[in-house]
């Protein structure tokens, strides 16, 4: 039997064909458009506390209709989405949970939909790796844009009543996004997404909270339970260097300085000072905020825990119970 290689090359001088002028680069890029471009919806909000309608991208992640936004997409008690899909369907979504201190927010649509978008790990990121962002920028449906992974680690600032918390590991690309980006997906070579959009920080400069271990935990609570409980002991406080004599000691150069102590708090109640130095939670090392946050999780509220600090140069331990975070 003789085989026919449809892929010969153009003869000299002559215009490649469509194959050839493919390009590797194209070749993925086009990839992810077409497996995950069907995924993601077009999201219209309609929300009471913004007096109108908004709009967003959201990504499918469950065949029976789940999907995965931004928290400020669909932020606002009472809010209406529908999420309208490449093929021309047009589906009404409810609000099952959201996270503002994440930025994530899931929804479901009231009838099934496209097939799900499969979740990656931004852990396997590297800088200067090739991205690929769909989302509905300004309403434009299905808008494909490519870049590299610019920095990995970043940190971005969440609010969300009167708590504040730093989003870790935040992704940061220059594939172009624009407002109506927000929750639509970011996806890598291998065609899963490893970051949710989320902000646009500049001219070539996005940003993505990434699909990691810890968001994979507050995306299973949001779909479980409708929110994310963590746990509060009631300080404000920021990095600092350890004296050089303790951070010989302790065998780590940084340790979080309390700022402020919050009147009546489980820190208050423990007799945590402004100025004492946090150095571990239960044994377990703490160097920045990111760290503390990290370890306030759902399951050390009400449970009595070990506070390792430092005062006045000397190494002591307080107990606390923490209590549930208040977003409202």
């Amino acid at each position: 039997m003789t085989v026919v290689d449809d892929a010969r090359p153009s003869a000299p001088g002559a215009a490649p064909d469509d194959a050839e002028a493919l390009d590797a680069y194209s070749r993925v890029v086009t990839g992810v458009a077409e497996a995950l471009g069907p995924s993601v919806a077009n999201l219209r909000v309609w929300s009471r506390r913004r007096g109108g309608a908004g709009g967003g991208s959201g990504v499918v992640i469950t065949p029976d209709g789940f999907m995965l936004t931004s928290a400020h997409v669909v932020a606002g008690t009472g809010a209406r989405v529908r999420a309208s899909f490449v093929d021309g369907s047009d589906v009404q979504a409810s609000l099952v949970g959201a996270d503002p201190l994440s930025d994530l927010a899931v929804l479901r649509a009231d009838a099934p939909g496209p097939p799900p978008a499969e979740l990656g790990d931004a852990a396997g990121l590297r800088v200067g790796q090739l991205v690929v962002a769909i989302g509905n920028p300004h309403g434009y449906a299905g808008s494909v844009t490519a870049g590299v992974v610019s920095a990995l680690g970043r940190s971005l600032p969440a609010r969300a009543g009167g708590a504040t918390r730093i989003i870790d590991d935040v992704i940061q690309t220059d594939a172009a996004l624009n407002p109506g980006n927000s929750g639509g997906a970011l996806v890598d070579g291998r065609r899963r997404v490893v970051g949710i959009n989320t902000a646009v920080a500049g001219v070539g400069l996005g940003l993505a909270v990434p699909i990691n271990a810890t968001t994979r935990r507050i995306v299973s609570a949001l779909m479980r339970d409708g929110r994310v409980r963590r746990a509060w002991i009631g300080i404000a406080g920021g990095a600092r260097p350890l004296p050089p004599r303790v951070a010989a000691t302790l065998g780590r150069d940084r340790a979080i300085e309390v700022v402020e102590v919050i009147q009546g708090s489980p820190a208050d109640h423990a007799g945590l000072r402004a100025e004492d130095l946090i150095v571990g939670v239960d044994g377990l090392p703490v160097r920045g905020v990111d760290d503390l946050q990290r370890l306030m999780t759902e399951e050390r509220i009400g449970a009595r825990c070990a506070l390792d600090v430092v005062r006045e140069g000397a190494a002591r331990t307080l107990e606390l119970v923490p209590r549930e975070l208040d977003v409202a």
